[in-house]
């Protein structure tokens, strides 16, 4: 299937997850390093004895010894995972969609993906295919659809990510390593209707603009099918590339966009997605605190970085079980919000430059996007005067500019004079046009 990606995507950089599972009623993981760095320093079996996800929290207690088995059984006696899922779904009568999109929006995000289910099996949407093995582990209300309504009626996008290659419901627990994982994939027909189901659901109700499918998906799936039949329902929707790792990664499956995870590097020659959590969490972790979070300065600069190298961020929030965006996630997303009020024409629709990094004649970093015929620097910090030297010279006769101030700045060689010297921020942004070749 050679299809371009829908320009939409690469315009939008930022977008959204919302990690809402079961695992917010306890809300607890060790707080430590990525999965991917864990692994990388004590293996697979480490990983998943440590995780630090919240949302992975029904296997993390499956495995003896584990931070999250001692936990489970000091706090809650051992409780079976059924009962937080009961106490979970009671919870939805009273949630508000609204605050959310509310947030989103002025966050500066163009699209949101919410987990209509995780590896858990809970389904955030009354399927007409209820769970064979959980029947009552789905929510009455249509809590898709509610969020949906209202990130559009806030003139976002909206995704749905699906746990395709993992429901436990359908076995698998608990899962040691890595290839524990790939073996938990269920294969069985009886899998792979339900898991079809639930994906033709969602695209005929909610119209999803991204299709975000995690882990893998059963061998016999038809996923050329299963995309065209996707795409006739939304021309302009991208699709990411966890269906098959290997096959995707390869380009013998297809993909629109790939999806690094904790991570601010990509492939250049392929559109890649970033996510992570705003702490070390993706579900909402209680013991999570300023500490463990990204700062709003920290947030800033890593968005910069993605951006600067081709790349989108979906920035997670995990809300607490009753459904509330927790205080410090918000500030967060408020101030990358704030930032972007000002620089946002150096973010939003900007490619990557021939030159993504730099770095001024006083030594503060420098990343660089490009639009049409401009060209925008992007510093990092704060100079110790109004002059910035920059590492590239504006051509004969360019307009130099300051973002957020409406006059021309002089400048001479690749010596710009600011109005001021800059407030401390995370960032500010010169724009220079025509581009420098």
């Amino acid at each position: 299937m050679n299809r371009p990606l829908p320009p939409w995507f690469d315009d939008a950089k930022l977008g959204i997850f919302v990690h809402w599972t079961a695992a917010a009623v306890p809300a607890f993981a060790p707080i430590s390093e990525s999965p991917f760095d864990l692994a990388a320093e004590g293996g697979w079996a480490e990983a998943m004895r440590s995780s630090p996800y919240v949302e992975w929290y029904q296997n993390s207690i499956a495995i003896e010894g584990s931070p999250a088995a001692q936990h489970h059984a000091e706090v809650h006696g051992n409780r079976p995972y059924d009962d937080f899922v009961a106490q979970f779904l009671a919870g939805h009568a009273g949630w508000q969609p609204e605050p959310w999109a509310d947030l989103f929006e002025q966050a500066g995000a163009q699209y949101v993906v919410l987990v209509t289910k995780h590896h858990d099996g809970v389904l955030l949407w009354p399927s007409a295919t209820p769970n064979p093995h959980k029947p009552a582990w789905g929510s009455e209300r249509d809590l898709v659809g509610d969020l949906a309504t209202a990130v559009r009626r806030h003139h976002m996008r909206f995704g749905t990510y699906y746990s395709g290659g993992l429901d436990w419901t359908f076995g698998g627990l608990p899962m040691r390593d890595f290839e524990g994982m790939i073996a938990a994939i269920p294969q069985s027909p009886e899998y792979l209707a339900y898991a079809d189901s639930h994906w033709a659901e969602l695209i005929e109700r909610y119209q999803p603009d991204v299709l975000w499918n995690d882990i893998g998906y059963p061998a016999a799936a038809d996923l050329d099918g299963l995309f065209e039949r996707y795409y006739q329902a939304v021309p302009d929707g991208v699709v990411n590339n966890r269906f098959d790792w290997m096959g995707q990664s390869a380009g013998v499956v297809h993909c629109d966009f790939v999806t690094p995870e904790y991570s601010i590097t990509g492939d250049p020659t392929r559109k890649w997605e970033s996510t992570r959590g705003i702490g070390t969490s993706f579900g909402y972790n209680r013991a999570e605190s300023d500490a463990s979070y990204l700062s709003a300065d920290a947030l800033v600069g890593m968005f910069i970085d993605i951006v600067a190298h081709g790349g989108n961020l979906l920035l997670n929030v995990g809300p607490t079980a009753a459904g509330v965006i927790p205080w410090a996630q918000a500030q967060r997303l408020l101030a990358l919000g704030w930032w972007l009020r000002t620089n946002g024409e150096a973010i939003y629709r900007s490619r990557r430059w021939s030159r993504p990094a730099g770095v001024t004649g006083e030594g503060h970093p420098v990343r660089f996007t490009a639009k049409d015929d401009a060209l925008y620097a992007i510093v990092k910090g704060t100079p110790s005067s109004a002059q910035v030297e920059l590492d590239v010279q504006p051509p004969p006769g360019a307009t130099v500019t300051l973002l957020g101030h409406d006059t021309p700045l002089p400048w001479q060689d690749s010596r710009v004079s600011l109005p001021c010297r800059p407030s401390a921020a995370p960032a500010f942004t010169i724009k220079i046009t025509p581009a420098p070749d």
